[in-house]
């Protein structure tokens, strides 16, 4: 028997896999995973078949397609107003988490302290953990999931490295504020502290609000890696397409490690993403797409015994369950695929602590079909 030292005791198979494989056990309607279960556009497709057909079908350039990088740094000017250039400054990567691990392996070094706010993306940790990083975690309370940064300042230490953000939020689909930022740029400047920007939802900020990147503030574009995602914008989560912008002396130091990691990434679809994105109207309207849907489900379950949190962003839903049971979220999530034919998440799963406020995340990305299915299901509950 060999004996093998894991890198990351404790660590198992993550929520998103074990829910989605019960719910296939028991033929449950998944809103749990976070993916759509209606097809991407088709012109975007066929976008991919030309690009195919054209001759994309060898390695692209390790930093990414130079069209498509061209085409992401219009998007974001025109968006935010600010500049990237495309061949330093942009990267794109097999999706968002890729981006995220590569991000914080090309900076973190053993004894490095990261902060986090949780219920937070389950990758954050254990990446930190694998490079030999301490993970300083901060933790959100429902329903609003605010942040108080004098509480975050007590957690800075001079071994705090890199704060990880996450706006819109995944699970919370809580956003920061512009007053957020300008409370974190007091506590950054004058400090080595980078910044981890997790904007995969960037496109999915509801009722009229507009998404706070941190590309907006200097103080902070100029330490900040920001992951994007064409997944959330193209509905086409199978793809793993993303990309990083940053300044030029991190894209440095994260190419270092993206050139060994995937090299480069799936080079037709990059040609069809650049095609597809450089028309805006390809992808303009998926906030009121999405926060129709969220009304929708919003509306279904508005008689049924959950309590729904707000929801200002992404396309998760999450709603308390105290008023129904006092089991763990855990047990309360395995009964409802089981009993009653609806996967969801717990949120605890979010927490390193496993903290337990009786909520669990509905994915409302589903056709409108699958949703009214479910609510009438968890009206039942």
């Amino acid at each position: 028997m060999l004996n093998i030292q894991s890198k990351l005791p404790g660590i198992g198979t993550t929520i998103f896999s074990v829910m989605s494989k019960l719910a296939a056990e028991h033929n449950a309607i998944n809103l749990s995973q976070g993916f759509p279960d209606y097809p991407c556009d088709p012109k975007l497709t066929e976008l991919v078949s030309k690009a195919m057909k054209d001759g994309f079908n060898q390695y692209a350039p390790m930093p990414g397609n130079p069209f498509l990088k061209e085409t992401i740094a219009e998007k974001v000017e025109k968006l935010y107003r600010v500049k990237y250039n495309p061949d330093t400054e942009i990267t794109i990567t097999a999706g968002g988490t890729q981006a995220i691990f590569t991000a914080l392996a090309a900076i973190i070094n053993p004894g490095d302290e990261v902060i986090i706010f949780e219920p937070a993306y389950d990758c954050y940790a254990p990446t930190i953990k694998l490079l030999g990083g301490q993970v300083k975690t901060y933790e959100l309370a429902p329903p609003n999931y605010d942040i108080d940064w004098d509480m975050v300042k007590k957690l800075f230490t001079s071994n705090t490295r890199m704060i990880i953000l996450n706006s819109p939020q995944n699970p919370t689909g809580s956003i920061l504020s512009e007053e957020d930022m300008k409370l974190l740029i007091k506590l950054v400047s004058g400090t080595d502290i980078l910044i981890l920007s997790d904007e995969v939802y960037e496109h999915l900020v509801y009722d009229e609000q507009k998404h706070t990147s941190v590309m907006l503030f200097p103080e902070l574009k100029k330490r900040s890696f920001v992951i994007a995602s064409f997944g959330k914008l193209l509905h086409a989560t199978g793809w793993k397409l993303g990309y990083c912008l940053a300044p030029e002396p991190l894209t440095k130091e994260f190419r270092k490690v993206h050139q060994f990691n995937v090299f480069s990434v799936n080079s037709p679809m990059q040609q069809a993403i650049a095609d597809y994105i450089k028309e805006p109207g390809n992808y303009s309207g998926i906030a009121t797409f999405f926060e129709k849907k969220r009304d929708f489900f919003r509306g279904l379950l508005a008689e049924s015994r959950f309590e729904l949190l707000p929801c200002k962003g992404s396309y998760f839903q999450c709603a308390s369950y105290s008023k129904i049971s006092d089991e763990k979220d855990t047990d309360f999530s395995i009964r409802l695929i089981k009993e009653f034919g609806v996967a969801t998440i717990p949120v605890s799963a979010f927490y390193q602590k496993a903290t337990d406020h009786k909520i669990i995340r509905f994915c409302f990305a589903k056709e409108n079909l699958t949703l009214e299915s479910a609510a009438k299901k968890l009206k039942n509950v």
